[in-house]
């Protein structure tokens, strides 16, 4: 399937953050190879977007939940107001203080989505102007989708109701990235094998 440009920011590397790119090799994947990655970050993350829970560990029937774990449970990241990547270079804030973010792809024209990387801030709006890894990995990917003709529509979704205590907060994000386990968060990436971390020469 031909590549759309009609749907936001897609492989323009230029303007995918709203400024240069860092030069890097391309990376080079088949196109079952990207597919059969994507579906299987979207086959675990479906049954948490659909509500169906589950965790990764055992607790006592009598074990309360924490203020943590209810935060993560009514967790609804596509009710999240999707933004482009560039945000920060609006004239007009979108979010400030403090917030979970999110970047998520929708797949290839379809209505499937993976969220990708999960962090936690106490400046919305300014955590995204600097320098940040996930920006090479998120460059790294839409290149490789690109050379083998398949879409994106790269988004990043702010949630400001959490808390402002960083000890808090960084519990918070943590409990998400192990529930939704996003494929360009460190503690996850072996487990996708995620190949747009590193540099391919």
């Amino acid at each position: 399937m031909r590549s759309s440009q009609k749907q936001g920011e897609l492989f323009k590397r230029s303007n995918l953050f709203g400024e240069s790119a860092s030069s890097s090799q391309e990376l080079i994947f088949s196109k079952k190879f990207l597919e059969t990655w994507q579906e299987k970050i979207h086959s675990h993350q479906s049954k948490l977007f659909q509500g169906i829970a589950f965790t990764n560990h055992q607790t006592s029937l009598f074990e309360e939940n924490t203020q943590s774990d209810l935060m993560v449970e009514k967790f609804q990241p596509l009710k999240l107001t999707p933004l482009p990547l560039s945000f920060w270079r609006s004239s007009k804030p979108h979010h400030n203080g403090q917030a979970i973010y999110i970047v998520v792809d929708k797949l290839n024209e379809s209505e499937k989505f993976i969220i990708l990387y999960i962090g936690e801030t106490i400046s919305a709006d300014q955590r995204w102007k600097g320098e940040h890894d996930c920006k090479t990995y998120l460059d790294n990917y839409c290149v490789a989708l690109q050379k083998v003709g398949l879409s994106s529509q790269l988004s990043i979704r702010f949630w400001n109701d959490v808390p402002k205590q960083t000890v808090a907060r960084r519990k918070l994000e943590q409990e998400l990235i192990q529930k939704w386990l996003p494929p360009f968060n460190k503690e996850t990436r072996s487990r996708w094998q995620t190949p747009f971390t590193t540099e391919i020469y």
